[in-house]
């Protein structure tokens, strides 16, 4: 399939948004700052640039932090070392398991007794908290000697597994993190309870979040839902005035794997050709369900229409949503139980004017509400979409607020007011603060 045009992304309609400080650039933190160890699986890692946001946000706000990535990533970040696990040092266990029998035994008999009755969620999860406890108990002796006031886990699988070990261990006083993946994906990982319970506090980016971490038994007072952000916030586009007598101009930014329904957004696809609606779709993503979508698209006929990009760099998702009308999210519950949160790009389009039409599935409804800050249907129905699409396609009425224009304004609103990273990395750094005494 042939590969669309590209224009040069608009930096110049971006405008920074509102900080704790006057600038944004990471300065060395005070020497007697407290150091918080933050725990990535991988870090920096190319499809998480949430995480590179917040850390980019706690380093301006001079939070003292030392990078900690247990299985791919490394190299700097913003100038500063990233720690790459070598794997090999999980040789080393054969001298430590030993010593933590020797010297631990209620640990070890502790895991042990996990271990042997209870079933992980998958084996991947498995592999996570081995990997996990493995850099926690090899890391043991950095961490004691380096003293780090606070070790925070950006996720609920090996992080917090060695966050959850080094407190043990020696006392490190520690936060957690609880988000999609860990809750939900084969019914979630079946030792976050116990993971997290020795947490100073626990972050989640959703309400929904909240929810499920309450129900895992979490105390609700160490629940904090701080959602992700942008740290710049483009100026408002205005809506193509030609869409009604052009091509609709449709795109979805998803790995293409299940829980992303894309099966059912070329049934969508397939309803508005049938309608007679012109459009044009772009897929930006990459992942194992790419031949099945394509031989769908192969029997729909939808070849001149649809066109996948693979993945693409987030520089320049913002030239695709430069050219997009709207975002489409056909989110699911996955046969795994695995379902998204809030996707970052739902709040990035609304953020650029992008007009956003999304299933109800899982967290989406926190930022879209249906008519107020763009569209909300169920994927099992074609008709409904084509019905929204259609209507986005030729309203614009600036006087109605539920017209296009108004759930774009209302939409960029919602982003300036929920998903500031300045705003919400500084309520990260006062939890850190309140935790260290600093």
């Amino acid at each position: 399939m042939k590969q669309p045009q590209e224009k040069g992304a608009q930096t110049s309609r971006l405008l920074r948004l509102p900080a704790p400080r006057a600038d944004c650039k990471c300065a060395p933190p005070p020497a007697a700052a407290p150091v918080i160890a933050y725990l990535f699986t991988t870090f920096p890692k190319p499809t998480e640039t949430f995480l590179q946001r917040e850390v980019t946000g706690l380093q301006a706000l001079g939070v003292n932090l030392r990078l900690y990535s247990m299985w791919g990533g490394g190299g700097t970040f913003n100038g500063q070392p990233v720690t790459r696990f070598p794997k090999w040092k999980l040789l080393t266990l054969a001298i430590w398991l030993p010593w933590l029998a020797a010297t631990h035994p209620r640990i070890l008999a502790q895991l042990s007794h996990g271990l042997a009755t209870r079933r992980p969620a998958s084996a991947l999860n498995f592999f996570e908290n081995l990997l996990g406890l493995g850099f926690g108990l090899v890391y043991a002796k950095h961490f004691r000697t380096a003293k780090p006031a606070h070790l925070h886990a950006v996720w609920g699988g090996a992080p917090a597994a060695s966050a959850w070990l080094l407190h043990q261990l020696d006392g490190h006083p520690y936060s957690g993190a609880g988000h999609a993946y860990d809750l939900y994906q084969n019914g979630g990982d079946r030792w976050l309870r116990e993971k997290l319970t020795p947490a100073l506090w626990i972050h989640t980016s959703t309400d929904m979040g909240r929810r499920t971490l309450l129900e895992k038994g979490l105390p609700d007072e160490n629940i904090h839902v701080i959602r992700r952000g942008l740290t710049v916030l483009p100026a408002l586009k205005p809506l193509r005035t030609e869409r009604s007598h052009t091509p609709l101009r449709l795109l979805c930014v998803a790995r293409l794997v299940p829980k992303k329904g894309l099966d059912h957004q070329l049934r969508i696809y397939a309803a508005l050709k049938a309608a007679g609606v012109p459009f044009a779709a772009r897929i930006a993503g990459e992942g194992p369900l790419r031949a099945a979508l394509e031989a769908q698209v192969a029997a729909a006929d939808l070849a001149s229409e649809v066109t996948f990009l693979g993945h693409r760099p987030q520089t320049e998702i913002a030239t695709h949503l430069d050219w997009a009308d709207v975002l489409l999210h056909t989110g699911v519950v996955a046969a795994d139980g695995d379902r998204d949160g809030l996707p970052n790009v739902i709040p990035e389009a609304m953020s650029a004017g992008v007009l956003v039409v999304t299933s109800p599935a899982a967290a989406t409804t926190e930022a879209i509400t249906d008519g107020l800050t763009g569209r909300v249907c169920p994927v099992e129905e074609p008709a409904n979409w084509v019905e929204a699409l259609s209507a986005l396609r030729h309203d614009g009425d600036p006087k109605n607020s539920a017209s296009a224009t108004g759930m774009q304004r209302a939409a960029h609103a919602w982003v300036e007011a929920n998903f500031n990273a300045h705003h919400n990395a500084a309520r990260i750094a006062a939890l850190y603060r309140k935790c260290t005494g600093c």
